[in-house]
């Protein structure tokens, strides 16, 4: 991926920058694979603020990813790459030798014309679908399964991919982007390769509107706010929070509480994230 720089002709557009979009191959999305999402954020039905920091923005259209690659030993051929407004990782449209359309996540190194396929028959190359036990140890996986059959959970942005690390009977070690090795059983399916569009975090905004454009409206900090606003608020001039540590608008710890809640599976990590 490319990134545009543009003059400094405003405010705006200083240090402002943004992807060439050299890689994708067809602006129109496949009508069949869309479908129109209802709104979950800002105000709701009666004009009260439901979501603090959410709202407006475009409506894009959601395409309908494959995350299951359930269509084993069909061999499909990438028709185009796509831009995706609800990620930030690339899309690749497949036609399969049935005929059957479907999005997948574009790896780094799929292009027009490669052939892909899912089961423990395919290749070892980016884009093709098998089982963890069918995967050399070392191999770099991403769009990985929880649960057999449910579809890919784990490493799923633009630029991540996780690390077959080894196996273990049943299950095997895999180490995720954020540094944490778990368990995932070696029944789940993992796709091969590292996701596509590496440098979408090095894009500069540049100006406020293209945040609102995003969904994201203004965030005001709780210091500058009424006590009976923010916990935070109140005091004359730049005042400390008087706190012994920061809380949220609804008096709740913001800092250092873990917010953890699925401790069953707590047997499955064998090293969290951040510690060495």
């Amino acid at each position: 991926m490319g990134i545009r720089i543009y003059k400094p002709t405003s405010a705006g557009r200083r240090n402002m920058t943004t992807p060439t979009f050299e890689e994708v191959t067809k602006k129109e999305p496949e009508k069949s694979l869309l479908v129109s999402l209802k709104r979950q954020a800002g105000r709701n039905n009666q004009g009260r603020v439901t979501v603090r920091h959410h709202g407006g923005g475009d409506r894009p259209k959601y395409r309908m990813i494959d995350f299951r690659r359930e269509k084993l030993g069909i061999p499909a051929t990438v028709t185009a790459i796509e831009y995706d407004p609800n990620r930030t990782a690339r899309i690749a449209l497949l036609q399969y030798a049935d005929g059957q359309k479907r999005y997948i996540l574009a790896p780094v190194g799929l292009t027009v014309g490669d052939t892909i396929s899912s089961g423990t028959s395919a290749e070892v190359r980016p884009g093709n679908t098998l089982p963890i036990s069918s995967i050399p140890v070392g191999t770099m996986i991403h769009n990985i399964e929880l649960q057999r059959g449910k579809g890919g959970q784990l490493a799923r942005s633009a630029g991540t991919a996780a690390q077959l690390m080894a196996k273990e009977g049943k299950y095997a070690q895999v180490r995720l982007p954020s540094g944490e090795t778990r368990y995932v059983s070696i029944e789940c399916a993992a796709t091969i390769g590292q996701v596509g569009n590496p440098e979408w975090n090095t894009i500069k905004l540049g100006k406020a509107g293209r945040r609102r454009h995003m969904g994201w409206r203004p965030t005001v900090r709780g210091s500058v706010m009424s006590p009976r606003d923010h916990p935070h608020g109140g005091g004359e001039g730049k005042a400390g929070i008087g706190l012994a540590g920061p809380k949220t608008p609804w008096g709740k710890p913001a800092l250092g509480k873990k917010t953890r809640r699925r401790k069953y599976t707590d047997r499955f990590i064998v090293k969290q994230r951040g510690k060495r």
